[in-house]
């Protein structure tokens, strides 16, 4: 995919996308201290997307730069400005991430508010093993990111790092079936659907008694459904017991023999032994939802968890299009840099094929008004992290004004205004 475009002809049309108070935000951020060599800071953020969303290397983009006359740096200068504005540019993402969060309330304001999360590996340069994971938040409903949280290799997936709103219904596969997570859902008063493995949850009866995983799921036969009334068993750590429903379905023998010669051909790149049980759960598909079944019965909730489906497609569109995993660094401050611009970049495409139909003639929309910018907080215990406080208004909008063709919202609750760009890897200073 040819990206040059973006910082060349089309880069107009995508400064209408983004807020007008980029010089603001950038000498909040302590983007733009000085602006020698670097003019302005539509320019800094237009090196960035050269740099890190089109792909060019250091040299090539200050001597691009050069030639456009857009800034004139070497590239040890441009290195030493675009790892300076990476707090600028998770900023900018949170922008982004709350306005479309919104439009989304906006538009389906009655809509079951379906989420689906999961979380992808980048790797730096010569690195054979994961130094980067990026944690993503689907609206099912738009097909739009709602949250998007960087942390280094020791963050791993887990609801309790996405905040959470009553009556949403979130969708997790097996990575983050853990207790914690679900009772962190329960708390909020959304609704949990996650598959599982045989080990990672315990379950109970209701009344507190063990429940046989697999003596249960042996009862099926093969493309017949089952469903349990059950609970998960509480852990030691004081997290309690999460009633919900354990719903099962039995694969047909062609694809219960492929999942187990899946299991085993894993087993074997690592050299172990796969467990028996391992094997024999492999022949199921097995779920557990806080989804009451007056609203959903087992059928709709096992189709339902097809469509987790989209998330993967999403990661697959991130590094097959947009080369989200081609990182072009080893530097914390530039890998965060990178990342932070290739998810902008992606969030606004998201926004282009939102607003394909009603595109203007002469090609530019009408620019979004600037977003409330809070602080970015300087809160670095864990790491670095970009946007308003969840407690706060959030950098959500204007409060009650239009946006894009007239569309008006309210300002979402305060949960919405922690639906920015975490930067949770280790602090740099």
């Amino acid at each position: 995919m040819d990206t040059s475009p973006v910082i060349e002809k089309d880069w107009p049309f995508l400064l209408s996308l983004l807020p007008a108070d980029l010089e603001v935000t950038a000498k909040e951020s302590h983007a733009l201290v000085r602006k020698r060599g670097v003019t302005s800071a539509q320019a800094l953020l237009r090196l960035a997307f050269a740099w890190a969303y089109v792909g060019l290397s250091l040299q090539t983009t200050a001597t691009w730069a050069a030639l456009a006359d857009v800034a004139h740096l070497s590239d040890v200068a441009l290195l030493k400005r675009l790892r300076g504005a990476a707090d600028w540019f998770g900023r900018l993402l949170a922008q982004q991430l709350a306005h479309q969060a919104a439009l989304r309330r906006a538009e389906w304001p009655a809509a079951a508010s379906l989420c689906l999360v999961d979380a992808t590996t980048v790797s730096q340069p010569g690195s054979t093993g994961t130094d980067y994971r990026v944690h993503l938040k689907l609206d099912l409903a738009s097909l739009t990111i709602t949250d998007a949280i960087i942390t280094d290799a020791s963050g791993g997936e887990s609801f309790k790092q996405y905040p959470w709103a009553a009556g949403e219904i979130v969708v997790g596969d097996r990575g983050y079936a853990h207790r914690q997570g679900i009772a962190a859902i329960a708390a909020a008063g959304a609704f949990v659907l996650v598959r599982l493995n045989w080990q990672n949850v315990p379950l109970q009866q209701r009344d507190g008694t063990p429940f046989d995983l697999l003596a249960h799921l042996r009862t099926l036969t093969p493309g017949e459904t089952g469903e349990w009334a059950v609970q998960t068993a509480p852990a030691r750590d004081g997290t309690v017991a999460i009633p919900g429903r354990l719903m099962a379905l039995r694969k047909s023998l062609p694809a219960a023999e492929a999942a187990r010669r899946k299991v085993l051909a894993a087993a074997k790149k690592k050299g172990k032994t796969p467990d028996a049980r391992t094997l024999e759960a492999a022949e199921y598909v097995f779920v557990f939802t806080t989804v009451p079944g007056t609203l959903w019965a087992a059928e709709t909730v096992l189709e339902l968890y097809r469509f987790r489906w989209q998330i993967e497609l999403a990661f697959k569109r991130l590094k097959g299009v947009l080369a989200l995993d081609e990182m072009a660094s080893k530097e914390p401050r530039l890998c965060r840099a990178f990342l932070c611009i290739k998810l902008l970049g992606a969030l606004l495409v998201e926004r282009l094929s939102h607003r394909w139909v009603d595109f203007s003639p002469w090609g530019y929309g009408d620019r979004p008004p600037p977003l409330a910018h809070a602080p970015v907080s300087a809160d670095r215990g864990d790491g670095a992290r970009c946007g308003g406080d969840r407690g706060d208004a959030g950098p959500v909008g204007t409060g009650g004004g239009e946006v894009e063709r007239g569309l008006s919202f309210q300002p979402p609750p305060p949960f919405q205004s922690g639906r920015s760009c975490h930067l949770l890897c280790p602090p740099t200073s």
